[in-house]
């Protein structure tokens, strides 16, 4: 597995060995020992699954502390642009972000640390998104910012008017007003 860092000091792309041939491919999506060699000590407690059409934003959340979460993110049909944003305060890079597109063919995945709020919007006609945490969702702890926020200036590569959204999605404040804890 080759580790790519990004921009912002934690979030790193993970690019695994992939062994194809005429029957099709294999790869290790995930290894506790080399993760923990070569990104940080990690214990993931809870796998997530999202099944999302073109142009579905999820984001851009985190979880507020001792309820904040790691996420390992990856997709396992179709493809969408992920991204991180840098959400603690003091940080040398508080409020940039990275963009990474997942798919299916690259089997990239991406580690987001706590102290990043994390979202995705899907790119193909459908995604499945799948996502490690190392910590249980609570909802009671959850934080947003405006996926919009001018000030984050993320190019989502979808037209605007193509974003689907949830009701609480469209309601979140930028990243100025969200009062972050980190």
């Amino acid at each position: 597995m080759d580790i790519i860092p990004t921009a912002l000091e934690g979030v790193v792309i993970l690019e695994p060995l992939v062994f194809a041939d005429t029957r099709g491919y294999f790869f290790e999506s995930f290894s506790l020992r080399e993760f923990e060699e070569k990104v940080c000590p990690i214990r993931f407690v809870q796998d997530n699954e999202s099944k999302s059409s073109y142009g579905v934003l999820r984001g851009l959340h985190y979880q507020n502390p001792p309820y904040a979460q790691s996420k390992l993110v990856r997709v396992i049909k179709g493809a969408v642009l992920d991204v991180a944003v840098d959400i603690r305060k003091g940080s040398r890079t508080y409020g940039q972000h990275v963009a990474v597109e997942l798919t299916e063919e690259n089997h990239r995945q991406m580690f987001i640390p706590r102290g990043f709020a994390h979202g995705f919007v899907v790119l193909s006609d459908e995604a499945i998104f799948q996502y490690k945490c190392d910590n249980y969702y609570a909802p009671h702890a959850e934080g947003a910012i405006a996926w919009d926020d001018p000030a984050l200036d993320i190019d989502w590569k979808v037209a605007s008017d193509s974003i689907l959204l949830s009701d609480k999605d469209r309601k979140h404040l930028p990243l100025t007003e969200a009062g972050t804890p980190f």
